[in-house]
């Protein structure tokens, strides 16, 4: 399979680059490195993002050059969708990127099923990241320090820093590689770490007063409802990494964050120590994911919902 992304790559002129929707650093990341190697190449290449990308992110090199509105789409050769595990999930202009001529994925979700003929999955992996690494390897392309700056946040990230059971010899021999071709883990972890917003902060302390932990399931969960964004002046983006939270608490396997979408949709991410499959549990409610990190979005009250996710854990 690799042999036939070589050679859409050789062969393509214009290239459309897009990942899912609520992005991270992985998508962003990927993407970023992605465009910057086919701009060296001397392709025409188009990064287009349906949601804005996260003001913690925008440091990035490249991040200026991502657009929100894309028209005219069977313009493009090639199309790569980056970190998605079905095509749905990069928004409203999937049904026109079905439509390229060849569409290229990258991902590391075990829930891919394989919705493109070229594809590029390992769910070993521990990010997108890593596995765009080891693809410009086998290219021989120039690993400039913008592309590896890029592609460290993409594998620092999906890692929490290199702390998910994702990280393995490879990953950190990946990292190393990129520090090494000039990217600086203390400013790269300076901006995504530790460049948080008043409204962040005032949104984790009402957060924080939702946390709920259950020692006979081992779980631990919060909750982040519309008022609490509407009260803070935060928004959506500043609840990433609030999932960690209620994971570093002992005697805890599961985590959970319960994000509310409408007015009667959560969305919920899972995160789990060890050799606990959340995967399984979004799943059920028609999410996926990975072994230690899963997400799925519920219809509900949020108290039901609670009550059919700890029915879920119980099952696991």
């Amino acid at each position: 399979m690799v042999k036939e992304i070589l050679a859409a790559i050789s062969q393509g002129k214009k290239f459309l680059i897009t990942a899912h929707v609520r992005l991270d650093g992985d998508a962003l990341g990927s993407e970023l490195a992605l465009y910057l190697m086919l701009k060296d190449l001397g392709k025409e290449a188009v990064i287009y993002n349906q949601d804005p990308t996260p003001e913690h992110y925008r440091f990035l090199p490249a991040a200026e050059h991502i657009v929100h509105d894309l028209a005219h789409l069977e313009k493009y050769d090639v199309a790569f969708i980056l970190d998605c595990s079905e095509l749905d999930r990069v928004g409203k202009i999937a049904e026109d990127v079905a439509r390229i001529k060849t569409l290229i994925n990258i991902d590391h979700h075990v829930s891919n099923g394989g919705f493109c003929k070229l594809r590029l999955l390992d769910s070993r992996a521990s990010s997108t990241g890593e596995l765009l690494y080891r693809l410009m390897r086998k290219m021989h392309v120039k690993m400039t320090k913008d592309i590896c700056t890029n592609l460290y946040a993409a594998i620092l990230t999906d890692t929490g820093g290199f702390r998910y059971s994702s990280t393995h010899e490879d990953t950190l021999r990946a990292a190393g590689d990129l520090v090494e071709g000039g990217a600086q883990p203390q400013w790269i972890s300076e901006n995504i770490y530790e460049n948080d917003p008043p409204a962040k902060i005032q949104l984790l302390s009402r957060v924080l007063e939702t946390l709920t932990l259950d020692m006979e399931t081992r779980t631990a969960s919060l909750v982040v409802t519309r008022q609490h964004l509407q009260d803070t002046g935060a928004t959506m983006e500043h609840t990433d990494g609030f999932i960690d939270i209620p994971r570093t608490v002992r005697g805890i396997d599961i985590a959970m964050l319960y994000t509310q979408m409408g007015e009667k949709q959560f969305k919920l991410s899972l995160r789990s120590k060890g050799k606990v499959n959340v995967e399984k549990i979004a799943r059920k409610f028609g999410g996926g994911g990975h072994v230690n990190a899963a997400a799925c979005r519920i219809d509900g009250d949020i108290e039901a919902i609670k009550s059919r996710v700890l029915e879920a854990v119980k099952e696991l």
